[in-house]
Order: C-alpha cells, then sequence, then structure tokens
C-alpha cells in the first residue's frame, strides 16, 4: 500500500474559496490560519465547520520544524513576505512529509510556494498559476545601492533611509 496523501490549507485557500467538503483527502491546518480569516467571513465559516466535523485537523507543528522553516526564509530571502501562519503551515507540512505523508500544500501565495519549493514540498495554487521560478531574493537599497541581508529587520537602508526594495539573486526553473 502507497504512502497517503493529505492537504495542508493555507488562508489563502479558504479566502480562494476552496471547499474541504468536495475533497476525500484528509486535511490539515494551523491554528493562526483561523485568525487571518475575517470574522464571520464565508471563509472563516467553512474553515471552522471543516474542524467541527472532522474534515480538518488542526495541529500546532515542533518547534524543530518551525526553525527550519524560518532558516530556509531567512536563506532565500522571503522571511519578510510570509506570516507567521505561513511558517506554521510550511513547518506543517514538512513534519507531516517527514512522518510518511505525500504532503501537498493548497495556497495561491508565491512567497510560501518558493519556501515549499526549497524545503521540498508540493503545492497547489487554486486561483493563480503559481511560481513558475523558485526565487533567492537581494535585499538592496535603491538610492545608493547597498546590498543587505535577506533577513534584515528594518526594511531601510541603515546608510540614507530608503525604502529598501528586493530582486531576484537567482532563479531556477520548477
Amino acid at each position: 500500500m502507497g504512502k497517503r496523501r493529505i492537504l495542508v490549507l493555507d488562508t489563502s485557500a479558504f479566502i480562494a474559496g476552496f471547499d474541504p467538503f468536495t475533497i476525500e483527502e484528509d486535511m490539515f491546518s494551523v491554528p493562526s490560519v483561523e485568525n487571518e480569516l475575517s470574522i464571520n467571513s464565508l471563509s472563516k465559516l467553512r474553515f471552522e465547520a471543516a474542524i467541527e466535523s472532522g474534515k480538518l485537523k488542526v495541529i500546532e507543528p515542533t518547534p524543530q520544524y518551525l526553525n527550519i522553516v524560518r532558516g530556509s526564509s531567512i536563506e532565500i530571502g522571503d522571511i519578510l513576505y510570509i506570516s507567521e501562519a505561513d511558517i506554521q503551515v510550511l513547518a506543517l507540512a514538512m513534519q507531516l512529509r517527514d512522518t510518511g505523508y505525500v504532503t501537498t500544500i493548497v495556497t495561491d501565495d508565491y512567497s510560501i510556494q518558493n519556501v515549499a519549493q526549497k524545503i521540498k514540498v508540493d503545492f497547489l495554487p487554486l486561483t493563480t498559476f503559481g511560481i513558475r521560478f523558485y526565487l533567492q531574493w537581494l535585499l538592496y537599497c535603491p538610492a545608493c545601492r547597498k546590498k543587505f541581508p535577506p533577513d534584515h529587520k528594518s526594511g531601510l537602508c541603515d546608510i540614507c533611509g530608503t525604502r529598501l526594495k528586493r530582486k531576484p539573486q537567482r532563479k531556477s526553473p520548477i
């Protein structure tokens, strides 16, 4: 018997209208996804109904996997562009994959897709085409051209105070 396929759902999956009741696979998410959904929205109601029915299991990933995802996000330059919920979704997918599941993250978020590619977790976009290239980002100041590490916290240039921008440093086809 082969490995069981499961889906890990990101906030964008619910916002895009993903309906867990139409899918046979087991589905998982993280508690912080619910916090990102608007109160009394259809997406939040769908999330809560899926939990109550047992269709969706909500699990907090372990610190070990959170640290791996944060490190990978820093390494490729996406750390400033993903939320804590995104990090948790990626960590949970990786954790479940390592326990023997075939895991796919359902997300339209390009930064999640980029990090998922880095940590070798499959993803499935719903309303977008998904990323075509795996990107490694570089932060730079458009005014004085100083380069910064991908995890530079302030978002402002230390030299001239201009808001930093990012551009692909390396890209590889998916």
